[in-house]
């Protein structure tokens, strides 16, 4: 089977669009014998985070032994980068082979799947023929009618919400917070990562049966390590050596120790697991020499993430930044975070993807900017950037844009 022409025509079921709803995939998990039932599940919402307490909670599980399943999206450079097992992303012959599995349910109960509704059922039955014991999983938007939310979770992870997407989960903090609360299921342990009022109001709209770990752990200890890009954490005279950086990444951190400790793993082995954890496109030091440093950064609330880390090490003169933004993105207060840490600025193009934009179309965006360059062709753009001779080359605004640069430059 071609791979390639698989991933083709599974990619053009996105011409359905986004779905809001059920219907469709638990028509679809019925007729393959409800895989989403076989192996215990822990459910992440949040704006942002997901994806780092996502791994972090794969790689606990997976250091205490067991069969570990983890879906996650969108992927950076491959499709086979959602669905991982064991910590090994899903082989190409195994995508073809549980795509045609779903495409024949689809056809012959002629359901009108999306891509992501296909590609969740591709990974709920993978998961269930590879006997996972966990599967950690991320929602793809929202919480309540995602795809991903046919399962029954044992526990419910819910990172942080800011405004993102806001043209289908809500204008404003509590709206949103119910969309994603909506993965929090009567027999639920939820562990919760922010404190904003609005969001613990629409959790306890949803349970009371909560763990807020910023009031929890508040007094816990962390210290960043600018050499290294290392979070030192000390919670109960132990010392985690986290391998994610940021002040952000302790929120990550503890919603996933939190989430371990509840399903008795110990302290010991997520330490270890601590270190081990890679995470692409989250800060990620994809070059020492230049040093360049690829962030999805693709909301504001993310963004500002990505200017507080670069804030500790560099001035905004010695930063430069490759830019690009999707156009449902809150692009004003995106570029406002990004011109925190940069003061020259490259918008290049991602016209190639739906809902993406050229770099002209962004400059209305940066046109108060000391400097904000124009160069579509990202490999060009890369070449301005390492001919500024700055400290650090920072690509940023959107994980379609690090696609294309790990690909193309």
């Amino acid at each position: 089977m071609d791979t390639n022409k698989i991933l083709d025509e599974l990619y053009s079921y996105s011409m359905f669009g986004i779905k809001l709803g059920l219907e469709n995939i638990e028509r679809m998990c019925e007729a393959l014998g409800n895989p989403q039932d076989k192996y215990r599940v822990i459910h992440i919402a949040g704006t942002n985070g997901k994806g780092s307490t996502a791994t972090t909670i794969e790689a606990g599980l997976i250091e205490a032994g067991y069969r570990v399943g983890k879906f996650t999206s969108p992927h950076i450079i491959r499709f086979n980068e959602r669905i991982q097992f064991g910590g090994n992303e899903i082989e190409d012959q195994e995508i073809c082979s549980y795509y045609l599995k779903v495409k024949e349910v689809v056809e012959e109960k002629r359901i009108k799947a999306t891509f992501f509704e296909m590609t969740t059922a591709m990974m709920f039955l993978y998961f269930a023929d590879k006997k996972a014991e966990f599967v950690v999983l991320e929602t793809g938007m929202g919480g309540r009618y995602d795809a991903t939310n046919v399962v029954n979770s044992e526990i419910a992870v819910i990172t942080n919400v800011s405004l993102d997407h806001v043209g289908f989960l809500g204008d404003n903090i509590y709206d949103i917070s119910k969309e994603k609360a909506g993965i929090i299921k009567k027999k639920s342990i939820v562990v919760v990562g922010d404190d904003n009022l609005d969001f613990i109001k629409a959790i306890r709209n949803e349970t009371e049966n909560f763990v807020n770990i910023k009031s929890k752990y508040k007094n816990i200890e962390y210290t960043l390590d600018k050499e290294n890009f290392l979070t030192e954490i000390n919670i109960e005279n132990k010392k985690y050596s986290f391998s994610l950086f940021g002040e952000y990444q302790v929120g990550n951190f503890l919603c996933a120790y939190e989430t371990l400790k509840i399903l008795g793993i110990e302290s010991e082995v997520i330490q270890r697991a601590a270190a081990k954890v890679r995470w692409p496109g989250r800060f990620e030091v994809y070059s020492k020499t230049p040093l360049v440093i690829l962030d999805g950064a693709h909301n504001a609330d993310a963004a500002e993430k990505l200017r507080e880390n670069l804030n500790l090490s560099f001035s905004p003169e010695e930063v430069v930044a490759v830019v690009s933004v999707l156009d449902d993105k809150d692009i004003p207060n995106i570029m406002r975070e990004i011109r925190g840490f940069s003061d020259t600025i490259i918008l290049t193009s991602l016209e190639m993807f739906k809902r993406g934009l050229k770099g002209e179309e962004l400059s209305v965006y940066t046109d108060s900017f000391k400097l904000s360059l124009i160069e579509n062709d990202i490999k060009e753009a890369y070449k301005k950037a390492v001919f500024m001779d700055k400290k650090v080359i920072v690509i940023c605004g959107s994980f379609y844009l690090l696609s294309r640069f790990k690909q193309e430059a």
